[in-house]
């Protein structure tokens, strides 16, 4: 167990715990009475999302705020958070009880004394049972995709646990809908150039009768596809040159053969390919400007984003 670090009540700016939930009656007690413990001067907020167990019953006996939210989905859950609640941080965790609530006061430590946006916990455990080989697998990989397009920023980029300064929070768009959300808050710290951090966090399995939410292969996949979405709206130019490229190259190998033919008889035997290889020249020239146009448009939707984040 890692020490605890305290944030002294005369000293502490205003803290929100944020804790999404659905369906967690077996473990949403514990992680309302552990935060209240780590962080006593703390409002904790519980945001049920349609659940159909005692999760509200028990939050609000455990004396947490208790709200709800109708649109299914965890992004749709912090999107109305962040909307909703006013704080200088926020303490945002998953209610399934698997996260270390003794490490909120050391992120929200170095939050604080580094004057960061963002601090990620990094999940550190042996049990297998708590983090899965394929969720290690798949983490592994979407994050280097992340870090390969957008830059370096965390090792553990899909975890459920993180600090975040309230102008982090008001400038944040929101889009996702489901488990993609931690994708977008990564994206998003990358493209303003915020200060964050990460601190090793502790991570245990689920209690026995609590069950994940999470699909592997299907939140996977809407991850994998978030950050495509991302690419072509942040980095425009980039991802329209790939395709321009690769429809470049697809022209250059189909019209190679009919410009020997051409050369060698005078004659162009195979219209089609010709044609074929024409159109990809065709479209990978209009893919390119298609890039260089939206790249414009992608720097001055970066700077609303600037100034959004600097006024928060």
């Amino acid at each position: 167990m890692m020490e605890t670090e305290t944030i002294s009540v005369e000293q502490s700016p205003c803290i929100a715990v944020l804790v999404p939930c659905y369906n967690e009656e077996v473990t949403i007690g514990t992680v309302v009475r552990d935060f209240r413990q780590s962080l006593p001067f703390a409002t904790i907020y519980v945001y049920d999302n349609n659940s159909t167990d005692r999760t509200q019953e028990i939050a609000r006996a455990e004396g947490a705020v208790v709200r709800r939210e109708l649109m299914q989905g965890k992004g749709n859950v912090i999107r109305r958070m962040f909307a909703d609640i006013d704080a200088d941080y926020y303490v945002l965790v998953d209610g399934d009880a698997t996260y270390e609530a003794d490490a909120a006061p050391r992120m929200l430590s170095e939050a604080i004394d580094n004057n960061l946006d963002m601090v990620t916990g990094q999940r550190v455990t042996d049990r297998k049972a708590a983090y899965r080989p394929g969720h290690v697998l798949g983490n592994k990989v979407l994050t280097s995709l992340v870090h390969h397009f957008f830059g370096r920023a965390t090792d553990d980029m899909l975890s459920g646990y993180r600090v975040f300064s309230r102008r982090f929070v008001k400038s944040f768009p929101a889009a996702s809908a489901g488990f993609e959300t931690e994708t977008e808050f990564t994206v998003h710290a990358l493209q303003l150039s915020m200060p964050i951090g990460e601190i090793p966090t502790r991570y245990i399995e689920r209690p026995e009768g609590s069950t994940s939410k999470l699909n592997t292969w299907k939140d996977g996949v809407r991850i994998l596809s978030t950050i495509i979405q991302l690419v072509k709206q942040e980095r425009p130019l980039l991802f329209f040159t790939l395709i321009a490229a690769f429809l470049s190259l697809a022209g250059v190998l189909c019209g190679v053969p009919v410009i020997a033919d051409y050369m060698r008889t005078g004659l162009v035997p195979r219209l089609p390919t010709a044609v074929l290889a024409t159109g990809c020249e065709i479209v990978a020239a209009l893919s390119l400007v298609c890039g260089l146009i939206l790249d414009s448009v992608a720097v001055g939707r970066l700077e609303v984003k600037r100034l959004a984040y600097l006024r928060s």
